[in-house]
């Protein structure tokens, strides 16, 4: 089903909009004015991790993360965050100088000696298109559920996959509320033309804070 957007006057064309996009626009609406210090990362990773599986025969790239909830994203947790910094981080993973940086942000930036890893920009969720052997990969996580809260990993690999993660558990106190970790992600095979799926859940006892997983490996070349 699709809903009339009401545009102002000036505009002469309608845009259809899907009913789903405009309720996810609500919630953020909605959780902005709850948490109006959480930045656009924080609420994106908010409804994303706490979206509930669809049941039906697809898979991440049709449906995303699943369905949304907006009693669960009021209180996801975990979130998966980002800054000013992440932004300029991300530009130098996509292989932008650093003088092209200081006019998209109008101000002054650089770009580490090492290009960092596209695949390390901090996004609840995790596509790795052409695996080659083992990668590392690095999230960091910012607790905005209770102070005291301690979560533990459960992984689903795609099929033909391996995930490790380290730590395996996140403790969170008054004093810590960010922690980072590491996915070290192998295959146990040599190819594979299409994506498999897979999660990450960051289970406590009363959150459940989900990303999807998706890898595509990659034959190596013969020299």
């Amino acid at each position: 089903m699709f809903q009339r957007m009401l545009l102002p006057s000036h505009l002469e064309v309608p845009i259809l909009l899907p009913l789903p996009y405009l309720r996810n626009v609500g919630i953020v609406a909605l959780l902005k004015s709850l948490h109006p210090d959480w930045s656009p990362a924080a609420i994106k990773s908010a409804i994303m991790t706490t979206e509930g599986m669809p049941f039906k025969v697809a898979d991440p790239f049709d449906f995303g993360s699943g369905l949304a909830n907006a009693n669960a994203a009021n209180d996801p947790g975990l979130v998966y965050d980002m800054g000013t910094f992440d932004y300029i981080l991300y530009l130098c993973s996509m292989g932008y100088k650093s003088d092209d940086i200081n006019n998209i942000i109008d101000g002054a930036a650089s770009c580490p000696l090492k290009r960092p890893s596209i695949l390390d920009v901090n996004l609840p969720s995790l596509t790795i298109p052409n695996l080659k052997g083992t990668v590392g990969v690095r999230r960091t996580v910012t607790n905005v559920g209770p102070k005291n809260s301690k979560y533990k990993a459960i992984i689903e690999p795609p099929p033909g996959i391996t995930i490790k993660v380290k730590p395996e558990t996140l403790i969170f106190n008054s004093h810590i509320s960010k922690i980072s970790f590491t996915l070290t992600i192998s295959a146990t095979h040599e190819y594979n033309t299409q994506f498999e799926f897979g999660s990450l859940t960051w289970s406590a006892v009363v959150h459940q804070v989900r990303i999807p997983i998706s890898v595509r490996t990659e034959f190596p070349q013969l020299i």
